[in-house]
Order: structure tokens, then sequence, then C-alpha cells
């Protein structure tokens, strides 16, 4: 029996029916793709926006901790070795203060600059991707040999490196006025009220650097983090964590979680000193003496915290111990 002649191209129809012309038609998933492109950022932005408002309080008293604001005294208390230790006010009471202060309002000072901010940085991030889009990237396998898995990460996390950079250019300073903003509630002051006026103020006062103080030793920090974190990670999963190990995946999964706890600890000091770079010598109480001295360059300023042993102020809000003299208490 003769083949059947097959059918002229014009008459093929594509598969998948009526799903499947569409899907064949030129530009027919292009549309579909970008808006639910478009949605996923629309959702990252609002999550981040979210994000922020919720964890504001928490970084509104972090700040004022790391500026040296202390309004309440310390309570005695015990350690876990029975001895007696003065212990600062934790996040719970400095905020109570707070709310004594200025009200529950007073809470989400400097909300609407960081708002803006951690927007900004969320659609920076996401039109970063576009213009270097994930699919080029070489992601690690398994599969993948030592030299080969290491190229990768390296790649990768130029990628994510670069993408952290950019985006904290464009948000910094959103994220200057969002700290002024904070910290007059140290000396009370209203110099910076509004987001626009605050732009007017600092672009007089500083010229457009005034907006990037600080900057460099955050973005110190994030790459410093990244690459340690990455790293870090990579070089656990691979020497550390045996294959052979029913729970080796899991394991993996958790690496790098662990190591970004681990090392943002060890990058705290540059986020301490872009902060407190950010307010310094701005007119506001908190960034004047006796706070801190007019600091010359971000280098000085670490020099100074490191001085006085203060390069992880800030980074405990729970469990804060006061310097205390030894002969401060009796002898039980």
């Amino acid at each position: 029996m003769a083949a059947a002649a097959p059918l002229p191209p014009v008459a093929r129809a594509p598969p998948g029916g009526a799903a499947g012309r569409a899907a064949a038609a030129p530009g027919g998933a292009a549309p579909a793709g970008a808006a639910r492109a478009e949605g996923a950022e629309g959702l990252f932005v609002v999550l981040g926006a979210g994000l922020a408002a919720a964890s504001h309080p928490l970084l509104y008293v972090k700040l004022l901790i790391q500026v040296g604001h202390e309004p309440l005294p310390p309570t005695v208390g015990r350690n876990v070795l029975g001895r007696k230790v003065l212990y600062l006010p934790g996040f719970f009471t400095y905020a109570r203060h707070i709310v004594e202060v200025d009200g529950k309002r007073g809470l989400f000072r400097g909300l609407t600059p960081r708002l803006i901010s951690s927007t900004l940085s969320t659609i920076t991030r996401g039109s970063v991707k576009k213009a270097f889009p994930l699919e080029d990237m070489e992601h690690v396998s398994n599969k993948d040999d030592v030299k080969t898995s290491l190229r990768k990460v390296v790649k990768e996390t130029s990628h994510e490196m670069m993408m952290q950079c950019v985006s904290r250019v464009v948000s910094h300073p959103l994220h200057v006025i969002s700290m002024r903003c904070m910290v007059q509630f140290v000396g009370r002051e209203v110099k910076y009220s509004g987001v626009f006026s605050a732009i007017g103020r600092i672009f007089k006062e500083e010229g457009i650097l005034g907006f990037f103080v600080g900057l460099i030793p955050h973005i110190l920090g994030d790459v410093i983090f990244l690459w340690c974190c990455n790293l870090l990670a990579h070089f656990i999963n691979t020497y550390a964590v045996d294959d052979n190990f029913s729970q080796a995946s899991v394991i993996r999964s958790y690496t790098k979680f662990v190591m970004g706890i681990a090392v943002s600890m060890l990058t705290y000091p540059f986020l301490l000193v872009g902060d407190l770079m950010a307010v310094n010598n701005c007119g506001l109480h908190a960034g004047l003496p006796p706070y801190a001295p007019a600091f010359t360059s971000w280098i000085h300023c670490w020099r100074y915290l490191s001085a006085q042993g203060q390069l992880f102020r800030g980074s405990s809000l729970l469990f804060r111990r006061a310097p205390m003299p030894a002969a401060c208490f009796p002898i039980d």
C-alpha cells in the first residue's frame, strides 16, 4: 500500500487545537507571559512594602540604639550563672517608651521614605533581571564536577552582586531620608518633615553627595555578605555533606540560610557604620556630640567605634548588657 501523502504545510493544524493555535500564533503567548511577569513583580513590590511596614518599629528602635540614644536607665538582673549584671532596655521596653512619648503612630516615624526606598529596590532588581535574564545563567547541579560547580557559583554570585549594588545605589537616597526622619526623635526636631522637603533640604545643604552618605560601607557589607554566604554554602555542600546520607538534600537546602545568619553577624559593622554616616553631622542632635563626633569618612567612623568597642552596637535587641564596673554591686 502506498504511504499517504503528507499534508501541505498550510493544511497542518498545530497540536492542541485552539490552545495550540493560540500558542503558535506570532506573539500569542508573549502578552500572557508578560502579564504574568508584571503581576509577579507587582506582588513582590506589595509583599516588600508590607514586610517593610511590619518590621519598621523594629528598625526604628534598632537605629536609635545604634546612634547611642539610651533614654531609659539600665536594670539589675542576673545572668545564667547567677551573677548580677546591668541590662539595658530591650526592644519591647524601648518601643513602649516611644509610644509614651509620641503615641502608637510614633513607632512608624520615617516609614514613608522607607516604603519608597523598598519599592525602588524591588523594581530595580526586577529591571536588572529583565536586562540580564536568569535563563541565561547556568545553575549549579549535583552532576557538575568541582570546577564546573564553582564556576557556576561564581557566575551566579556575580549576578546577585550586580543586582544588589544597583538596587542599593538607586534606593539609598530615600534610605538616608528615612534614617534622618527617625533619629529626629532624639532631639525632638522637625527638620525632615516630608519626603520632598527633605530632598530639597539635603540638596541645598549638602549637594548631590548628601544623598549617598554611608553608601560605600553598605555596598561593601552587601558584597562581602553575598560572596561569603554563597561560597561557604557551596564548599560545605560539596565537601562536608556526604551524598550517601539520606537527608543530604535537606541539609543542603538549609545550608545557605544558616550561613546567611552567621555571615550577617560578621558584616554587621558595615551596616552600623553606614547608618551612622547617614545621620552624622547633618544638623540633627543624634549626629552631633555627645552622641558622635563629626566623622570625616566612614573609615574614621569605623575606627572610632572600634576604639570604643561599639562595632556591634544595636546588633541585639533583647538581651543588652551594659558595661558594669567591678565594684558596682556588693559581693553577696
